[in-house]
């Protein structure tokens, strides 16, 4: 009986090396708000008049160069720390159009990535897209979900749902990538767009269980915001939430006085992943949640003058920064054991 005890107890840790030996790829997906990337090109039925060559922001050629340039080395950064490749996707908001994004991957910091994008009804011309590497993530599937307007408010309509299907370390990964209304339109209105999300996150988890889905966006509004903590149902704590629920990691980022943009001196935190229930826990041998992260590099923020410790933007009151963007961009880590 002793020698049984002593070869069970033998193996037992074998084999609990072996599980905390075992080899770890670890994969990043992020969001940024671009904050107005617009080429020099009027669109048709777009008030984009101010981001032309004689328009009030004198948006020259070069000043678009330079935009490209900065978002790329930005974009270019993200995970590389820890993750050397880069993100696997990239959610983005406020891209003008098809154009603006071929310009943008051809910058040689990003020229790995591909993208997504359908030409949405913002009067702007302000859309989201996904950049996606394709040796990291293969897309399957893509669409873009109108938003309904709420009461008829056609005003401040949200850009629409970019939902993106696709494999990701041999797993069923789904992202939808969001704008919802700004600040100038009222609480209501974000909420009605997070329903409307919520509503799409139901339907896609009903038809499989085991799919891994990430909301991802700039949402106008904070982790503890009804929109996102009631009518998307993002919860705070992992013990609250289920396989198919939501878990928002940032409510304590933003609790230590960590955000993504900065308004009067008071740092928000509207740029969010949040994602399912099944991605927590301990179980590595399927994705799980490792960390997430908001990207802050000395060089993206304003050294000086009235707006200093400011993300560093395009533009301000008329003058040329020569910038990255008014938002942070923000990073989740995914893990899974190799086999």
């Amino acid at each position: 009986m002793r020698k049984l005890l002593v070869l069970c107890s033998f193996w037992l840790c074998v084999a609990t090396l072996g599980a905390q030996n075992a080899e770890r790829k670890l994969y990043s997906v992020a969001f940024y708000n671009l904050e107005n990337l617009f080429d020099t090109i009027h669109d048709a039925g777009k008030n984009d008049y101010e981001f032309l060559p004689d328009g009030s922001y004198q948006w020259t050629a070069k000043k678009y160069e330079s935009k490209l340039q900065n978002l790329s080395k930005v974009l270019g950064s993200l995970s590389r720390d820890l993750v050397p490749e880069g993100p696997a996707f990239i959610g983005v908001a406020e891209a003008e159009n098809s154009r603006v994004l071929e310009d943008l991957v051809k910058q040689p910091a990003i020229s790995n990535y591909e993208f997504v994008h359908y030409e949405g009804p913002d009067r702007r011309g302000i859309d989201c897209a996904l950049l996606y590497d394709p040796k990291q993530f293969s897309v399957t599937h893509s669409k873009l979900v109108l938003s309904t307007p709420f009461e008829g408010d056609t005003l401040h309509l949200t850009r629409g749902f970019l939902i993106v299907d696709g494999q990701l370390a041999g797993e069923r990964v789904c992202v939808i990538v969001n704008h919802w209304p700004s600040r100038g339109a009222k609480s209501p209105v974000r909420v009605h767009a997070a329903r409307q999300v919520k509503a799409l996150k139901d339907s896609l988890m009903r038809s499989d269980k085991k799919l891994k889905l990430i909301v991802m966006g700039d949402m106008n509004d904070d982790p503890m915001d009804k929109s996102m903590a009631v009518a998307l149902g993002a919860k705070r704590k992992p013990a609250d939430v289920g396989p198919t629920d939501l878990y928002n990691p940032w409510w304590d980022t933003l609790k230590k006085g960590y955000g993504t943009l900065m308004y009067k001196g008071k740092w928000n935190l509207f740029d969010q992943i949040v994602f399912t229930g099944n991605l927590l826990g301990t179980d590595r041998s399927t994705l799980k949640f490792y960390k997430h992260e908001i990207f802050r590099r000395d060089f993206m923020f304003q050294k000086e003058g009235k707006y200093k410790g400011y993300p560093k933007r395009t533009q301000a009151g008329g003058v040329w920064l020569n910038g990255y963007s008014d938002h942070l961009p923000t990073i989740i880590y995914l893990i899974k054991e190799v086999k």
